[in-house]
């Protein structure tokens, strides 16, 4: 960041001094009002409840423009990135700034795929989870659980050291996904295969047993890697400034991402996309295509308190711009699995045309966001819905990592200490428990 022309000037109507506060501008984006010294200069904090007005870091990985619908990851279009490049490619530019050379993607491609093995004792840590626990529940101790391993890459103030255990993160997780969703329907395991792609390994592991071979199919692994690309990063997310806060104490790496999965799954976050499908069941149990009108109706009526789940976002005030490239391949898997005619899936057309249409949901931009059709293709695919936040953090595993890796090189990262405004009792003596 550079230090901006102008300065800001706070002034109080108490007769209290003004101060001056300097105005920092990034490479695109709002400029920031540096407050560090604002306490120590007027004795005051800010107050934004959700930091939703607060830069608390400065960040050259992922940039997002609501107003105009605009995602990009190290400065590529999230449209391009999507339509030419493969999720480890992305996961190479989130990591070290730049896209591969053919070179350099084949030798990272190699990497990840001779780590994607995880300890053979993490079968017996599942046992200890109920076969009916969500698969997040296991997830998030499954991650944690992998802090426990590898002794040999715990030390983040080494470089080399949160190398390693991005590898193995970015390479184990979708072995442990894979893992816990098998565990629950009581299947084998399927060990990673290294012949087969990214997704297409992950892809055999949720689908394929002992029993035969299993054939992926390039619709579905074309899908499925467009669903980790599009959820790889988003900025200074809930999950993201989780992963942030708790790195920021210098604790283990794969404690500060298993904190990254419990946040992540929130219906408000990334459990929104499971929201949406059982918001899409329940209308399927009120009647279906033919009570499609009257949901929306019930929408509209604030009083109805009935919520729309996947549409509309809380950064984009425009069109998702991860919504269309999501939209094409939810044709493209429905047409090939020839669940064009579903009940489930008739009625989320319906509820698409509706919300593309009508103006009570054009004027106030509520379009079908990433959540919306992210839930179709993966119900499509066959992963169910408790499943789908997983697949999330499978794909922002990433993201998490190489937000973390930045702090931690940040010379100016210090250990997250937010303030609070209290409003609790003042100062009081306990009294007598006979006299209360």
């Amino acid at each position: 960041m550079k230090l901006a022309d102008n300065k800001a000037t706070l002034s109080f109507s108490n007769g209290s001094p003004s101060v001056d506060l300097p105005v920092y501008s990034g490479s695109i984006g709002p400029d920031v009002i540096d407050i560090r010294k604002l306490y120590a200069q007027t004795g005051m904090f800010t107050y934004d409840p959700g930091f939703l007005s607060t830069a608390a870091t400065q960040s050259a990985i992922t940039y997002i423009d609501g107003d105009k619908g605009e995602l990009l990851y190290r400065g590529y279009p999230i449209e391009q990135l999507a339509t030419t490049s493969n999720y480890l490619d992305v996961c190479h530019l989130l990591l070290k700034g730049e896209l591969p050379n053919s070179t350099e993607s084949t030798d990272f491609h190699k990497l990840v795929t001779n780590h994607t093995m995880v300890n053979e004792q993490m079968q017996f840590f599942l046992r200890g989870f109920r076969r009916d626990a969500h698969p997040m529940a296991i997830l998030t101790g499954l991650v944690g659980g992998l802090s426990a391993f590898y002794h040999d890459s715990t030390d983040i103030n080494n470089p080399k050291h949160r190398e390693i255990a991005a590898i193995r993160m970015i390479a184990k997780m979708p072995t442990l996904v894979a893992m816990s969703y098998k565990y629950g329907i009581g299947q084998p395991y399927m060990y990673p295969q290294n012949n087969l792609s990214y997704a297409g390994n992950f892809l055999r592991m949720m689908f394929g047993t002992p029993c035969e071979e299993y054939k992926v199919s390039p619709v579905l692994e074309r899908a499925l890697d467009r669903i980790f690309i599009l959820h790889a990063d988003h900025e200074q997310n809930a999950s993201t400034s989780t992963v942030r806060l708790c790195g920021s104490s210098g604790t283990n790496p794969f404690a500060a991402i298993a904190a990254g999965v419990a946040c992540l799954w929130g219906p408000a976050h990334g459990g929104a996309n499971e929201a949406c499908l059982n918001m899409l069941e329940d209308i399927q149990k009120m009647g279906g295509v033919a009570k499609v009108g009257q949901f929306m109706e019930q929408v509209k009526d604030k009083s109805s308190n009935v919520k729309l789940m996947g549409f509309g976002h809380r950064v984009y005030k425009n069109y998702d711009p991860r919504a269309k490239l999501m939209q094409e391949t939810c044709n493209e898997v429905l047409a090939e699995m020839g669940l064009e005619n579903d009940p489930l899936f008739k009625l989320a057309k319906a509820l698409e045309k509706i919300a593309l249409e009508d103006d009570y949901f054009v004027q106030r931009k509520l379009y079908p966001n990433v959540d919306f059709y992210s839930g179709i293709v993966q119900r499509a695919i066959g992963i169910p819905v408790n499943l789908f936040t997983g697949i999330f953090a499978l794909a922002r595993t990433v993201g998490w990592i190489a937000q973390l890796n930045e702090m931690i090189g940040d010379p100016e990262y210090k250990i997250g200490r937010p303030r609070q405004l209290y409003s609790g009792s003042v100062q009081r003596d306990v009294q007598p428990i006979d006299q209360r």
